[in-house]
């Protein structure tokens, strides 16, 4: 008897031992005093509607009715998407410490935030790597979440006036009798460039085929040709040029067409780029007036019309 007695005060032991350890090993937050059952933590988020408390201004004037407010569908987080959890931050008396506030980010760290819903965009994929990013400039420099003068793009201020403010020798260019009618709103600087960076020079747009994105306007130019102009598609449209204004009406970088040519074509050889067969010290005519297919011919390898 007194060996039975033994073992189930053993036993009863063991048992005891057990649950305390079970016990232990329940999180402090999941025992509520008289509760059996374990409860949620609380949760961090304090939702979109206890932010319009305080920010009613900014939420209905540069939240409600802006791309953004689309975080407030399904289960997102509205505000706290971008600015954190907030409910130190109200518990706190609006303490700004608590919540993440844009205005004490670097310039990476704001960045980073930015980019963690739209750095899998197409259209930002390469900013990390853009003359932008390079040159310190960030996403807060050309949008507005809140205050933004442009509706679509949520643009500080409106294209070009926001590009010009960096770019000002784009701004001398558009200036020129000849330009591409950026000024008059019929052309935009994204639709040649990508702000946000790209992997070809000067951020320029491409098309899906890969040719250059002037083709996009000048499509006769895109050919494919039969004998081919070699600068067209080793150097680019800008090789002769200038995409932004000039004093020529074709945009030329020089003023004459002849002297554009002779950059290249300067004497007579037996392989191309050869030169003129006639004297250049007379006053001949442009050389477009007999090489007319200068972008590119099906007929004659001298682009002659």
């Amino acid at each position: 008897m007194k060996k039975t007695g033994k073992r189930r005060r053993c036993a009863a032991g063991l048992l005891l031992g057990g649950w305390a350890l079970l016990l232990a090993s329940v999180p402090t937050w999941a025992q509520s005093a008289g509760d059996k059952t374990p409860t949620e933590p609380p949760s961090q988020y304090a939702g979109s509607d206890a932010c319009k408390t305080c920010h009613e201004a900014i939420y209905q004037n540069g939240f409600e009715g802006t791309p953004h407010f689309k975080t407030t569908l399904k289960d997102g987080h509205g505000c706290e998407s971008c600015h954190g959890p907030g409910a130190q931050h109200i518990a706190g008396g609006g303490d700004v410490t608590k919540i993440v506030s844009f205005k004490a980010l670097s310039r990476e760290q704001s960045n980073s935030r930015c980019l963690s819903c739209h750095g899998e965009s197409r259209e930002q994929s390469h900013f990390a790597a853009s003359v932008h990013a390079s040159s310190g400039v960030g996403c807060v420099d050309c949008h507005s979440p809140h205050h933004a003068n442009e509706e679509q793009y949520l643009l500080v201020k409106s294209s070009p006036q926001l590009c010009y403010g960096c770019h000002t020798a784009a701004k001398a260019d558009f200036a020129k009798p000849f330009h591409h009618r950026v000024n008059e709103g019929l052309v935009e600087c994204n639709d040649c460039h990508n702000p946000h960076g790209s992997a070809t020079l000067r951020q320029t747009r491409a098309l899906p085929s890969g040719d250059a994105v002037c083709y996009k306007c000048h499509a006769d130019k895109q050919g494919p040709f039969v004998y081919e102009h070699v600068p067209v598609k080793t150097e680019g449209c800008s090789s002769c040029h200038t995409p932004h204004g000039s004093t020529n009406p074709r945009l030329l970088r020089v003023s004459q067409v002849n002297l554009l040519c002779l950059q290249c074509h300067t004497f007579p050889t037996l392989s191309p780029p050869s030169g003129p067969v006639h004297n250049q010290s007379q006053k001949y005519q442009a050389c477009t007036l007999c090489h007319e297919a200068i972008h590119g011919s099906n007929f004659n390898t001298a682009f002659l019309k």
